[in-house]
């Protein structure tokens, strides 16, 4: 199995590569990276809203959904990276050769569908910044997202590190930026701390709005694109490097996820503080939010919040464009360059800025598309990471297939019934 992943191999090592074969001392740099491009998929802009609407309405009760939330999403990361190191191979690649041709076409239809509504959202999220940054419309604002967009996107003919350092950058603004907004709106840390670790509702509304945080927990794009960043970027020889490499993998994974999560807890304590603290529950959309942040914590503050919208929109959306080559290619081994995919993906959000399309709207009416494209990547994942034929000594333990076949039920059932109360 491990000879599979030698093919194609750089004559030159690596140096990732000398730090799995004991030529160097342990560091960890060399192998951080892809988990921070994954982690982008969740401080994308719906979660700007859905945040922003929990801590306006509630307050800091659901702060331990975030960290609940969290705490499933570096498992389910850590599943898909496995998957990339043991087999050589991304998850629809996988699919591909497991499934018949029709399922396979099929499961890469709705991986498209899903990819390009979760991009429309995204992209609308980085346009909606640079509007309430520089005042400008939104058809302009998009323009300058696409071109900031295809200028991420070129990084990629350096090599795989430039871009995942843009990526881990715009993770860092966005993580300075609310940083900042938490040092303006001084929360009561004590309280979120509580919170934190203590599962309590408020009402029917704080129950769904929970269930809205816990569904859109796993995005099915950078699911398969987790596998596929694995795949040749570092390249064990054995076993005994396999798993050397997952263990620094689960640093990655940890170490993004956790930075991630603490935005995201930051996103809605920020509200609870600056909103629902002052009475101000009925904020709820990102337009209100900057709109309203101004006037409370002064003008610094919305600058600061339009900027994180942007990186967040920027980058998440430049992630979205490369998780949908990786499931053309996986899926019927076809490709289109990165640029027409970006121009094609462009179009749709052009288009529901033309008809004058709610921002914020979108961006809840795209979790709800999303929900669709859950159970089509993590069942297949579990199931792969479970078989020894596949994984080798990299195969799930028994506990990890329970908590994983757990998890996988929950936001499953989370998100069909999150579908149910929205369009029903």
């Amino acid at each position: 199995m491990l000879s599979t992943r030698l093919e194609g191999r750089p004559p030159h090592l690596g140096q990732g590569e000398r730090i799995l074969q004991g030529g160097s001392k342990f560091r960890l740099l060399p192998f951080l990276g892809p988990a921070f491009i994954a982690a982008v998929a969740y401080i994308d802009p719906g979660n700007f809203a859905t945040n922003i609407a929990g801590g306006s309405k509630f307050g800091y009760t659901l702060v331990w959904v975030i960290v609940a939330s969290n705490l499933m999403a570096m498992l389910i990361q850590t599943l898909s990276a496995k998957l990339g190191i043991a087999t050589g191979k991304n998850l629809p690649e996988v699919c591909r050769e497991s499934f018949s041709r029709r399922t396979s076409i099929l499961l890469w239809l709705q991986a498209e569908v899903i990819a390009m509504a979760t991009d429309l959202a995204e992209f609308l999220g980085a346009a909606l910044g640079f509007n309430l940054l520089f005042g400008i419309a939104l058809f302009p604002a998009a323009i300058l997202t696409g071109v900031a967009a295809f200028a991420i996107l070129s990084l990629q003919r350096f090599g795989f590190r430039p871009l995942e350092a843009t990526i881990a950058a715009m993770v860092g603004v966005i993580g300075t930026c609310y940083l900042a907004e938490i040092f303006l709106a001084h929360p009561p840390l004590l309280t979120v701390a509580k919170h934190a670790v203590l599962p309590q509702f408020k009402g029917t509304e704080s129950i769904l709005l929970a269930v809205g945080i816990l569904g859109a927990t796993v995005m099915p794009h950078v699911i398969y694109l987790h596998s596929s960043l694995m795949q040749r970027r570092i390249v064990p020889e054995n076993d005994a490097e396999a798993k050397k490499l997952l263990r620094y993998t689960r640093i990655d994974v940890i170490v993004a996820m956790t930075i991630a999560g603490l935005i995201n807890m930051a996103m809605l304590v920020m509200a609870a503080s600056t909103f629902f603290d002052k009475g101000l529950t009925h904020i709820g959309s990102i337009e209100g939010a900057h709109k309203t942040l101004e006037p409370l914590l002064g003008s610094a503050s919305a600058t600061i919040f339009a900027v994180a919208l942007i990186g967040s929109g920027l980058s998440s959306s430049a992630v979205g464009t490369l998780a949908g080559q990786v499931v053309m290619q996986g899926f019927i081994s076809k490709q289109i360059p990165i640029a027409v995919r970006r121009l094609v993906t462009m179009v749709p959000a052009f288009v529901a800025i033309g008809i004058g399309v709610d921002p914020s709207r979108t961006l809840v009416i795209s979790q709800v598309v999303l929900s669709f494209g859950i159970p089509f990547a993590l069942v297949p994942l579990v199931m792969f990471t479970s078989r020894r034929s596949l994984m080798g000594v990299l195969v799930n333990r028994r506990a990890t297939v329970v908590l994983a076949s757990i998890v996988a039920g929950l936001i499953i059932s989370l998100n069909v019934f999150l579908l149910g109360q929205t369009l029903l």
